[in-house]
């Protein structure tokens, strides 16, 4: 399960170097992270819905709370040997190598996974809305849109992958610990329930609502730690997060309801689109076209 430093993948590394930490290390460290970013939402006694402008708010300011305490567990748990290697905003993904090719590769990528979604809307004509100035300025005045494009693909990519990961991958392979990461990031997603709850809706939808967010969550988590760990930047899934929110989930209730040249239309774009984005994905995550060249790329 440890990794392993060669002078390949760092030339000034002199020989072979075992980096690993234990599994209750990691493990235990990023379930406290998690826990830390989920409890940190609740701190504060409200009886306003998550919407609201002051739960907004505050809780803007618990996140980032969390982002400045989070750093600590990988500055105190990462091994001796690879911080002689490197700092720990590069195994955290902040790094000037490669970056312009992470801020835009995996959005165009993700944006082919979207093919159907964007057809529907350069159909309908919502995408015009983005070449007028006032949206823009209404959305960077509006909380709810900052919390969704902004600070929750921040907060959340910093937190459960620029955090985690770096941990995790001193311990597992890759392939598992990409598969980590997104069931913490899943169930951190279950802390919507008691808000479901006590707006009233019955606990039926509640579960079965919370049930289905968990999964394209957990789902989205492994895509997201895919781009992570394959790129080595977090500025990959943070933009391609961001955009995410912005699609949300497919509305195939609208599909369904075009005239049926259209629709069969859509459905063909949304086949293509996904058809696109696995025979792409191996290809556009190649580690060297983001120079990566961090402790784990030599088990991709």
């Amino acid at each position: 399960m440890a990794n392993e430093i060669t002078t390949e993948q760092h030339p000034e590394a002199a020989g072979t170097v075992t980096v690993y930490l234990s599994p209750l290390v990691s493990v235990g460290a990023c379930f406290a992270i998690s826990v830390i970013y989920v409890a940190s939402l609740y701190v504060w006694n409200s009886k306003h819905d998550r919407d609201h402008p002051s739960t907004i708010k505050r809780r803007f300011f618990s996140v980032f709370v969390v982002m400045l305490v989070a750093p600590f567990f990988v500055l105190t748990l990462t091994s001796k040997d690879v911080f002689q290697r490197y700092t720990m905003w590069q195994i955290m993904g902040f790094r000037k190598e490669g970056l312009f090719t992470a801020t835009f590769v995996p959005l165009l990528l993700t944006m082919v996974l979207f093919l159907g979604p964007l057809s529907v809307q350069l159909s309908n004509g919502i995408w015009r809305i983005y070449s007028e100035p006032m949206y823009w300025m209404n959305a960077v005045r509006n909380l709810v849109w900052l919390r969704n494009h902004l600070v929750a693909p921040l907060s959340e990519e910093f937190t459960f992958r620029a955090c985690m990961l770096p941990l995790l991958l001193q311990t597992f392979r890759p392939s598992i610990a990409m598969l980590i990461t997104p069931l913490l990031f899943g169930l951190a997603h279950l802390h919507h329930i008691k808000e479901r709850l006590q707006n009233g809706r019955p606990l039926r939808e509640v579960l079965i609502i919370s049930f289905f967010q968990f999964f394209y969550t957990t789902i989205f988590g492994i895509y997201s730690a895919h781009l992570f760990v394959r790129s080595g930047h977090f500025v990959a899934p943070f933009v391609v997060h961001a955009f995410c929110n912005h699609m949300g989930f497919p509305d195939v209730q609208e599909v369904q309801s075009q005239p049926q040249r259209k629709k069969y239309l859509f459905i063909g774009f949304y086949v293509l689109g996904l058809v696109g984005w696995i025979v792409l994905l191996p290809t556009l995550t190649t580690p060297s076209w983001y120079t990566n060249n961090l402790f784990w790329a030599g088990e991709l």
